[in-house]
C-alpha cells in the first residue's frame, strides 16, 4: 500500500515538479559545476543507492570541508556529533535558499519512482552515520528512507542525533496511511513557510 501510495503521488506530481527541477538545474550550472548531486546513502535492508539533489554546494565542497574542519576546532566538534553544520562555508547563495525551501530535495522524486525512497521515511543516512543508530539499526534499515520523515517535522535542527535515532525509531513502529499524510501536510506547511524540512 505505501508503495502503490508513493507511485501515484510521484506520478500525479511529476508534471509539475519536472519544469521546476529543470529551471533550478540551470540556475545551479551558472557556476560551472554540475546541476545534480549524488550521494551514496543506506536504505532498505542495507543497500546502498545514490540520493539525488540540486547541487547546493561549491564544486570542490570535499577539500573545502576537510580545509574548513583543520582549521576550525570548534566545527570539527559539531560536524562529529551531527554531521551537520550551521555555518557551512561550502553552500552557494543559490544553494541557501535551495536548503531553506528544501527545493534541492525535489530530484528524490526520482529515487522513488525507482524503488529507492519513499516520500515518507528515516532521512537517508551517509555509511558512517548508520553506527550511530546502535540496536535500532534494525529499525532503520527495514524501510525505505524518505524524502521528508518524522524527524524533519519535529524542529529537527534543535534535536541531537539520539533523539533522531528515537524518532526513525517511534516512525517505523507506528507507521501508517494517516501518519504519512499527516508528515507530509506538515512538511508542505514548513516549505510553505521557507523553514525548510
Amino acid at each position: 500500500m505505501k508503495r502503490l501510495t508513493d507511485l501515484v503521488l510521484a506520478l500525479l506530481i511529476l508534471p509539475i515538479v519536472g519544469p521546476v527541477i529543470l529551471v533550478l538545474a540551470l540556475m545551479t550550472r551558472r557556476d560551472g559545476g554540475p546541476s545534480f548531486f549524488g550521494h551514496q546513502r543506506i536504505g532498505k535492508d542495507g543497500q546502498t543507492f545514490r540520493c539525488w539533489k540540486v547541487r547546493t554546494m561549491v564544486p570542490n565542497a570535499q577539500e573545502k570541508l576537510k580545509e574548513y574542519l583543520a582549521e576550525n576546532p570548534e566545527a570539527a566538534a559539531e560536524w562529529a556529533a551531527d554531521f551537520k553544520l550551521r555555518n557551512d562555508p561550502r553552500i552557494t547563495k543559490i544553494g541557501r535558499f535551495l536548503r531553506k525551501t528544501s527545493l534541492d530535495e525535489l530530484p528524490q522524486l526520482w529515487n522513488v519512482l525507482k524503488g529507492e525512497m519513499s516520500f515518507v521515511g528515516p532521512r537517508p543516512v551517509i555509511d558512517g552515520e548508520i553506527e550511530l543508530y546502535g540496536v535500532s539499526r534494525s529499525y532503520y534499515e527495514s524501510v525505505r528512507p524518505g524524502i521528508t520523515g518524522l524527524w524533519q517535522v519535529s524542529g529537527r535542527n534543535d534535536t541531537t542525533y539520539s533523539e533522531r535515532v528515537a524518532m526513525d525509531r517511534a516512525y517505523v513502529r507506528k507507521m501508517s496511511f494517516f501518519g504519512d499524510l499527516g508528515i507530509i501536510l506538515k512538511t508542505a506547511k514548513s516549505v510553505l513557510g521557507s523553514t525548510g524540512i
